[in-house]
């Protein structure tokens, strides 16, 4: 009987190793494979067409479509706007992560779901919502207006916009980390002296750096690309309010396809060397982290 023991055991013990090597997804080559043919077909095969269709123009074609007067006031309008909008949800997404992360209060469920809500809501619904409020007719307008203040179909309200639909990005990337920091550390820091802001400054704020940025990356991608919620509150002046996605689509009504994709192209290469700077301090970021 006690012989026994060891053989009956075996099977059992090699079924569950077994049972324990199986994955629920296939192996690494498969998976690789169907990674790269998945990001082939909805990436880069978009992003070579551009690429492409882009070298059918002249190099002076090239730079007399992306020079244009008309192009490069859109430009500065469109990277400035985004700029902008991405530094005030840095800011204030911050600021509404921390309330719903550290504070229990009345309607919190609410306000935590009307973060989303840029999300789910069509961005020319977004648009005109935006307009109804600011215009000088509005809610909101009819009362800035006599003031000199007016924000609807300049400058200022493309900002607005882009400012409404970034700021999920920024609140939910840094969210989950302040939810994740310890607080044995803030006590740690507050018992051996150190004020709000030096605990703030010095123990919370650069364990959610990296978070800061991404969601800062995240909020500046999406506003250099938007253009339903932009378009009917900016006015769509030329050399005024008018973003570069607008030139984009009027260039495609023109049947311009070579000079659209060359400023589209202009403005991919733009994104990524500013998202591959951004990248590059998340990591430096967490090297420093690290080494401390």
């Amino acid at each position: 009987m006690t012989s026994a023991l060891p053989s009956a055991a075996a099977p059992a013990a090699r079924a569950g190793n077994t049972g324990a090597s199986r994955r629920v997804l296939p192996g690494f080559h498969i998976t690789l494979g169907f990674s790269i043919l998945y990001l082939s077909l909805i990436v880069l095969i978009p992003l070579s067409a551009l690429v492409f269709k882009t070298f059918t123009l002249s190099w002076e074609q090239f730079w007399v479509a992306v020079t244009a007067p008309r192009v490069m006031a859109s430009y500065r309008l469109t990277f400035g706007a985004s700029l902008i909008a991405a530094l005030v949800n840095l800011v204030f997404g911050l600021l509404v992560a921390w309330v719903l992360v550290r504070y229990k209060f009345p309607g919190k469920r609410i306000v935590d779901a009307l973060v989303d809500l840029p999300f789910a809501l069509p961005t020319a619904v977004a648009g005109i919502s935006l307009t109804a409020l600011l215009a000088g007719n509005g809610w909101i307008g009819q009362f800035l207006e006599p003031l000199g203040i007016k924000l609807a179909f300049t400058p200022a309200g493309v900002v607005i916009a882009l400012i409404f639909i970034g700021l999920p990005f920024v609140v939910r990337t840094v969210q989950p980390v302040l939810e994740d920091t310890e607080k044995e550390l803030e006590e740690a820091a507050t018992s051996l002296g150190a004020t709000r802001l030096q605990t703030f400054t010095k123990v919370i704020l650069p364990s959610i750096t990296p978070a800061l940025l991404t969601g800062f990356a995240m909020a500046f991608a999406r506003a250099i690309g938007e253009y339903g919620s932009v378009i009917f509150i900016a006015g769509n002046m030329p050399m005024i309010s008018e973003i570069t996605p607008l030139i984009i689509i009027g260039k495609l009504e023109q049947y311009d396809f070579a000079g659209a994709t060359a400023v589209a192209l202009v403005m991919l290469v733009i994104s990524f060397l500013l998202l591959l700077v951004i990248n590059g301090l998340q990591a430096w970021q967490r090297r420093r982290g690290a080494s401390v």
